[in-house]
């Protein structure tokens, strides 16, 4: 197998704009701001960044536009170790935008969908799907060109024998009503954040709310709860963690971050609660900078921040 890990690219670049008060006002007003960086974005690109940095095998199927942005997500793809031949340029899209407006640690977001959601089903071919251990998917709201045939997607990985897992990301219709459920069930691990895994299963807490995701046949829950830390929700066992609050950065690819901190972890078969110390150190480093890349950890920081023996990193 070329991977231990592929995924599909939300491809987009995300302008940070950060101040104390980043609020806009229409009738021409014009406010100064504290900074601002233009970054490679996307949740599965930036957790693609991330899963390589931890020393993972990574490839990513997606689109950029023939566009100095696109240019720019593929140069960080690359930078990082991320395999980049099966994302194809296309020269009828714009490459997507998010503009974040960053205010202590929350944050209002306005996106331009162009790549994000350019994927196809023709796009995705066996071959790609064969060559990895491990099938990761998040943004799945976003991705609407191939999200009614996700379910299709994880049964084929599952197939030839890949696991799987899922960050649904935020829904930006707050719908939650579509096939999410079928796919559930074809998931391995699957981290939500609390508003999203309360959303999803309508639950009024994040333990019911686990509890209704593992009904739907996921056998790992891990809910990231922001400054709060994380829990993960296995056989009847739960594994909580605490993290000290992140400061001087902002929100951005933490979740996504934890996410391959987390599956770094398992698929090398180190014990749920390492994963989940490993999954929280990444998540809270990159809090911890502006933008998702910047507070990316490597595999040696990381574990030796998560407590991991030195022959579990060997």
């Amino acid at each position: 197998m070329n991977y231990d890990v592929v995924t599909f690219g939300d491809m987009c670049v995300d302008l940070l704009v950060t101040g104390k008060d980043v609020t806009p006002r229409f009738g021409q007003v014009e406010k100064m701001v504290d900074n601002y960086l233009l970054e490679m974005g996307g949740s599965c690109c930036i957790f693609a960044c991330q899963a390589a940095r931890l020393g993972l095998r990574v490839g990513i199927l997606g689109r950029v536009g023939d566009d100095d942005f696109g240019r720019l997500i593929l140069r960080r793809l690359k930078d990082c170790g991320v395999d980049t031949q099966h994302i194809f340029v296309d020269k009828g899209l714009k490459t997507g935008l998010t503009v974040a407006l960053s205010q202590g640690t929350d944050r209002a977001i306005l996106t331009y969908s162009g790549t994000i959601s350019s994927i196809q089903p023709e796009d995705i071919h066996v071959e790609f799907l064969a060559s990895a251990r491990h099938l990761h998917h998040g943004s799945f709201y976003l991705h609407t060109g191939i999200r009614s045939i996700m379910p299709d997607i994880f049964r084929r990985a599952r197939s030839l024998g890949l696991t799987t897992s899922l960050d649904p990301n935020w829904d930006p219709d707050e719908h939650w009503n579509t096939n999410l459920d079928e796919l559930l069930a074809l998931t391995d691990i699957c981290m939500p954040n609390e508003q999203e895994a309360t959303a999803i299963s309508q639950m009024r807490t994040v333990d019911s709310a686990a509890e209704w995701l593992q009904s739907q046949g996921v056998s790992i829950v891990a809910i990231k709860s922001g400054q709060e830390g994380a829990q993960v929700y296995q056989s009847g066992q739960v594994y909580n963690l605490k993290v000290p609050a992140a400061s001087g950065g902002d929100s951005t690819g933490a979740g996504d971050c934890f996410d391959a901190g987390f599956l770094a972890g398992w698929l090398r078969g180190i014990p749920i609660d390492r994963c989940l110390s490993l999954a929280c150190a990444c998540g809270t480093s990159v809090a911890s900078a502006i933008g998702g890349l910047l507070g990316q950890l490597n595999w040696e920081t990381a574990s030796r921040l998560a407590g991991i023996e030195l022959e579990e990193n060997n």
